[in-house]
């Protein structure tokens, strides 16, 4: 198993000018951005949104690679989105999967059946035309860059160690110090005034 923080540091180098909608790993990535104006954190929108989030940024900005860090929670939310992805094939997806196994957001209770799914072949059985599972920072890294040269849509579970946020949603510290007007705000200045 990896750190989230371990994977977001493995693929910073390699960000260049994609689109990050960093997801539930986003407390970690905005301490490591470089770009952030090309970061749409959301916080924690409903569980599962995401992904059609991201989905719909990488439809409308096909030039431009999207980078997602998702959840399995999120994925088991709404499983339906692989189909959608891809269904919709956009080249310039790239999405990351965090598993570590809990609803980690809530106070770590367990996902159920958490250590025999298979997320990759999920995706796989969904549709995508390529995915990969990792649970060691170092394969992981070797492999990044032959990932993200090939076009997506990609999938790429990475098992990660639970990192529970124990405290009440309402009482945490925001990582997030943008609001989410900013935060499209940026986005549009950084696109050229064509985000959402």
């Amino acid at each position: 198993m990896m750190r989230i923080a371990e994977a977001l540091e493995a693929f910073s180098p390699h960000r260049g000018d994609a689109i990050v909608v960093p997801g539930r790993g986003g407390r970690y990535w905005v301490e490591r951005t470089a770009r952030p104006e090309l970061d749409v954190p959301l916080g924690d929108p409903a569980m599962g949104g995401h992904a059609g989030f991201a989905l719909g940024l990488a439809l409308a900005h096909p030039e431009r690679r999207l980078v997602l860090f998702d959840s399995e929670g999120d994925i088991l939310m709404s499983l339906g989105i692989l189909a959608t992805i891809a269904e919709q094939a956009p080249a310039n997806f790239y999405h990351f999967l965090l598993d570590n196994e809990v609803y980690a957001t809530t106070g770590g209770q367990p996902v159920p059946n958490a250590k025999n799914i298979a997320y990759d072949k999920l995706a796989l059985a969904a549709g995508y035309p390529r995915a990969h599972a990792f649970d060691d920072i170092a394969d992981f890294a070797r492999e990044l860059p032959a990932i993200l040269g090939r076009p997506g849509p990609v999938f790429v579970a990475l098992k990660v160690f639970p990192e529970i946020e124990n405290a009440p949603i309402g009482q945490r510290r925001r990582w997030n110090t943008r609001s989410r007007d900013q935060v499209l705000a940026d986005l549009r200045g950084a696109l050229g005034g064509t985000a959402p």
